[in-house]
């Protein structure tokens, strides 16, 4: 991956600096105009690039999926219009980097910008693509709102040097995601899987009583892969283990403890380990 301080094809101002190699896993560390990449999203649930950036947009390839749910006539008409609605808009959607855990001040921020530059008839909307999850923390499960893409704020444009330039001098915006240092917009399919979940909820949110569920996705907010932990329930109680895999939705994980001095994998639940 390369990053590139400012694009070249069209126009735009270039500045001189040197490229350098980065891993885009890590959004803070960024610190670049515009950074270059495949936009080749694939499906949403395995979405892949070429240095795995935006791998928020999958999960761990070790957890199953669960079973999709399947929609009813008001999730397929509610998709149905954000499909029409996507298409009936003006400008491309373009995606700019930001610093993790900006993103809704960069939405602010360029919202406010458009307004005071005048540039209404160039930039359209600034978008944080958001997802409801089952989070389990100290072994209790509540619904929480997350950025679907941290790091990542979609913004609906007309490209020019004075719109880039109006986006890139945001406070907290680090470039635009580009390929070969010219911003590349995403396609409208690619935009409509990543705006669905929130529409829908908005939806489900919006039904008779506000009492229509949907199946959300599970996530355990205390361990990651590769964490080391105690074993403090079962055989194995008083054991270091490393965390090799996690399944959110049955919550258990697999782990490797050192048995007669060679590691051996095991299964365990969540209540079965705690922090070293």
């Amino acid at each position: 991956m390369t990053i590139e301080n400012t694009p070249t094809d069209g126009g735009f101002e270039e500045l001189e600096a040197d490229a350098i190699e980065i891993d885009l896993g890590l959004p803070e560390a960024a610190e670049s105009d515009d950074l270059d990449l495949n936009l080749d999203f694939g499906d949403a649930g395995d979405a892949q690039t070429d240095a795995d950036l935006l791998a928020n947009l999958t999960e761990d390839a070790t957890e199953p999926e669960p079973e999709p749910e399947e929609l009813d006539a008001d999730d397929e008409a509610v998709l149905a219009e954000l499909h029409q609605q996507l298409r009936s808009q003006v400008g491309d959607w373009y995606v700019i980097h930001t610093y993790s855990g900006m993103e809704n001040r960069v939405k602010q921020n360029l919202d406010n910008r458009v307004k005071t530059l005048g540039m209404e008839d160039y930039i359209y909307e600034a978008v944080v693509p958001t997802e409801e999850v089952i989070e389990t923390r100290n072994g209790a499960r509540k619904s929480v709102t997350r950025t679907v893409l941290p790091g990542y704020v979609l913004v609906r444009m007309e490209l020019t040097d004075a719109s880039w330039a109006a986006v890139r001098h945001t406070p907290s915006v680090t470039g635009f995601v580009a390929h070969a240092s010219s911003p590349v917009p995403l396609s409208l399919d690619e935009v409509e899987k990543m705006l669905a979940p929130a529409a829908l909820a908005r939806a489900a949110a919006a039904s008779t009583g506000g009492g229509k569920s949907r199946a959300k996705k599970i996530e355990i907010a205390d361990f990651n892969v590769g964490d080391s932990v105690m074993v403090v329930q079962g055989p194995f109680a008083g054991v270091h283990a490393t965390i090799t895999e996690i399944n959110a939705n049955s919550q258990r994980l697999k782990a490797l403890v050192e048995i007669l001095g060679r590691e051996t994998p095991v299964d365990l639940t969540l209540g079965q380990i705690q922090r070293v």
